[in-house]
């Protein structure tokens, strides 16, 4: 099995669409995918009624969060969409999204750079606005080269020129909200150093004596040596390890299935899980 954990749609800042995201899933020769969209679970009805045959959906959600000054990313898998209270969390983080946004194109005009809302709400589209769409402006101006160049100091990166922080969930909070709507939470990217300031092993020690499941150690920020250091710390502490491909579309050089999960942790994600189920495929036949 080929199983690919953390994947974005149009519905908040990938360039697919949810129906195209499953239908590439399966072309890429993948088992299972699981659609993560940044604090939204808006794209999981689309991909449900696109999934072909074979392929198998997990729904999720990939939920802002900050603990002790620095952002943290907590992928939550199969919770129940309807619980009232973490669906009521994600609503004010979306909220925050827009006027985030906003400031973040005024500190980028403060420094000269030609920047119009207009334009980022263009490239946002119906996805929910971040960082990625307004790295994308940047590239559309010629300021920088990819949207991977946009995610510095010097631009958009955590506690960069232009950065400005958002509504973001204490990860405590996450976790206890997910498992209560039955769902299994992993921490995404949690050494990705050239996004930014990281949080230490201390506090990822914290949270899983709070409950984490998991933490994401195949990624494509994350170098070999980074990678041997989880794998030892997921041992110490009792963590799951997952692999993903984080895939964004156009908007990231990485491959649907270019990092995945073993099924063995997959199988315990889904044992674990209460508050939904994988949804198989019937829609139709895979893609040649």
């Amino acid at each position: 099995m080929r199983i690919d954990l953390h994947t974005h749609s149009s519905a908040s800042d990938g360039t697919d669409t949810p129906a195209e995201l499953v239908l590439g899933a399966a072309a890429a020769g993948l088992d299972v995918v699981a659609l993560t969209d940044h604090d939204t679970v808006r794209g999981h009805a689309e991909a449900i009624a696109a999934l072909p045959e074979g392929l198998t959906l997990v729904t999720g959600a990939e939920l802002s969060c900050r603990i002790d000054g620095v952002s943290l990313h907590m992928l939550a898998y199969l919770f129940d969409p309807d619980e009232p209270e973490l669906a009521r969390e994600r609503e004010l983080v979306r909220d925050d999204r827009v006027p985030r946004a906003r400031i973040m194109v005024g500190k980028l005009q403060a420094l000269g750079v030609p920047v119009e809302w207009e334009q980022v709400a263009r490239i946002a589209g119906d996805g929910s606005v971040g960082r990625p769409h307004i790295a994308t402006a940047l590239v559309e101006l010629g300021v920088v080269e990819t949207v991977s160049d946009a995610f510095t100091p010097q631009w958009l990166a955590n506690g960069g020129r232009a950065y400005a922080e958002k509504h973001e969930l204490d990860p405590f909070d996450a976790i206890r909200l997910v498992k209560a709507a039955g769902g299994v939470t992993v921490f995404a990217h949690p050494l990705a150093v050239k996004r930014g300031e990281v949080v230490p092993e201390s506090s990822i020690a914290r949270l899983a004596a709070a409950g984490l499941d998991g933490i994401e150690v195949d990624h494509m920020d994350h170098d070999e040596p980074t990678r041997a250091r989880l794998r030892g710390l997921a041992r110490e502490l009792g963590l799951l390890t997952t692999g993903s491909s984080d895939y964004h579309g156009s908007r990231k050089t990485v491959a649907l299935g270019e990092y995945t999960t073993d099924p063995e942790i997959y199988g315990e994600i889904t044992r674990r899980a209460t508050g939904a189920f994988p949804v198989p495929g019937a829609g139709g036949p895979r893609p040649a």
